[in-house]
């Protein structure tokens, strides 16, 4: 069977930092799927990036070896004739919207392939339904959540019909019924002759697709990470706080003139970490931005009556890195920084090498523990709000991430994150499931995800990794 993409010794690295992608080879053949795994920063972005071209034609940097896409070389063909033959679905799927509403965002791609209206309104009409956008059509892209627009990504490439489809965490921001059915789309399109090509973390998900095959990335000098055991006996983690209750009482925000939160009310005692889970658009990130005075809202949100204080990392963290190394990132406007607590937060979430990097060149899952560094060093006095903390994280990240999570509760402060992967959500004390009228289920972890109505009420699936963990 000949190949449709071939590697051969292919290796990168960033102008910028030096880091990049050890030396690879790969073969993929149509109607071929193929799971590119490996730890965090391990080179799997950077790969998609080679093998759709992009480098070395929009990236600076070093690359040696050699990329054929159905026997075109990458290096020296023109990135408008790659681009009809792979499409890319960014990690971060903001930074590939160009329009101003969902449908012109489908239908760009569609057109700059010269297709007759016909086919372009065709193609449409099945991509709206296929990711269930169709409500969405004339709503600007930036106005979706995370996960709606990482659907409208997928929509605008897979409606291109590439014979190559390269996937960079696809399932990220995808909600579990969101990221079974694309996995079945994925099936589909394989066996209908695309190569399909996936960079993802959460690879139970594509354990489905038959025949599947697995390329292992493991890096280049990774940062050793400190083993879970030692966060929880640190005393760099945060300052004691007093016990307090978060109580919030009706609380509504309407967005672009539609209701997002309804009349929500609910309390959570500092010292737990709380999950909370729903479907794309609910409103969890809506929820957040609420919780910490970044939302117009009504109602009441206090802490023994007054404004809690309440650091964020956000679901996108390129929205609050703006300094031009890692480290100034981190010790920005401190007067008086602990560089002990510097040291340990750059340890512990695998940053130590990064010191003089500039923050918008890490991967994402990199900038997302960033993002987190920041927060924690500014100390606030109630706890931290977390938005997709695992989006770009592998296994071991995920692990010290929850470590650290109840490593902050134990000293009184109060975590909330919203996630869409059931098994970090699992590991929370308190897990709620938020529907489109408010909560639909809340208590400890394991009996809500024993129970079945809850998760029917609300569309969601409950993968039976989870259930049997």
């Amino acid at each position: 069977m000949s190949s449709i993409v071939r590697a051969h010794d292919v290796a990168y690295a960033y102008l910028q930092h030096g880091y990049g992608l050890p030396t690879v080879s790969l073969d993929v053949a149509a109607g071929e799927a193929v799971l590119i795994a490996g730890p965090s920063g391990s080179g799997k972005s950077t790969l998609a990036r080679c093998l759709s071209g992009l480098i070395p034609h929009l990236y600076r940097g070093e690359l040696s070896g050699d990329v054929w896409l159905d026997d075109l070389p990458t290096s020296t063909t023109p990135l408008w004739r790659l681009a009809e033959r792979a499409g890319l679905v960014f990690q971060n799927p903001s930074a590939q919207m160009l329009t101003v509403t969902a449908e012109e965002e489908i239908v760009f791609g569609l057109e700059n392939l010269g297709l007759s209206p016909s086919v372009v309104e065709e193609r449409l009409e099945a991509a709206l339904r296929r990711f269930a956008l169709v409500r969405f059509r004339q709503r600007s892209p930036q106005t979706l959540s995370g996960g709606e627009q990482q659907k409208l990504a997928l929509a605008a490439i897979t409606a291109r019909q590439p014979p190559v489809l390269i996937l960079d965490e696809p399932l990220s921001m995808l909600d579990s019924t969101a990221s079974m059915d694309l996995v079945a789309h994925l099936a589909d399109l394989a066996r209908s002759g695309t190569a399909v090509i996936v960079c993802e973390h959460r690879a139970q998900y594509l354990r489905t697709i038959p025949e599947l095959r697995t390329v292992q990335l493991n890096g280049s000098t990774p940062t050793p990470l400190a083993p879970p055991a030692d966060i929880a006996g640190s005393s760099s983690a945060a300052p004691h706080a007093s016990p307090f209750t978060l109580t919030v009482s009706g609380l509504s925000v309407t967005l672009g003139g539609r209701p997002v939160l309804r009349d929500l009310s609910f309390s959570a005692q500092s010292g737990h970490v709380l999950a909370i889970v729903g479907r794309n658009g609910v409103g969890k990130t809506t929820l957040l931005r609420a919780l910490t005075g970044l939302e117009t809202h009504r109602g009441q949100i206090t802490v023994d009556g007054e404004r809690p204080d309440l650091g964020m990392v956000f679901q996108n963290p390129d929205l609050q890195l703006f300094n031009a190394t890692v480290r100034e990132e981190i010790l920005y406007r401190l007067e008086d920084p602990n560089l002990e607590r510097y040291a340990w937060l750059t340890a512990v979430l695998g940053l130590s090498r990064y010191d003089q990097t500039p923050p918008l060149l890490l991967s994402e899952g990199e900038k997302k523990r960033l993002a987190l560094a920041v927060t924690l060093m500014r100390a606030p006095r109630h706890g931290v709000l977390l938005d997709e903390p695992a989006l770009g994280q592998d296994a071991r990240h995920k692990e010290i991430l929850m470590r650290l999570a109840h490593t902050l509760a134990n000293t009184g402060q109060l975590v909330v994150l919203t996630t869409h992967d059931l098994s970090l959500a699992a590991q929370a004390d308190r897990l709620l499931i938020l529907g489109q009228d408010g909560f639909v289920a809340d208590g400890p972890p394991h009996d809500v995800l024993q129970h079945d109505a809850p998760w029917a009420e609300v569309g969601l699936r409950v993968p039976p990794w989870v259930v049997s963990a």
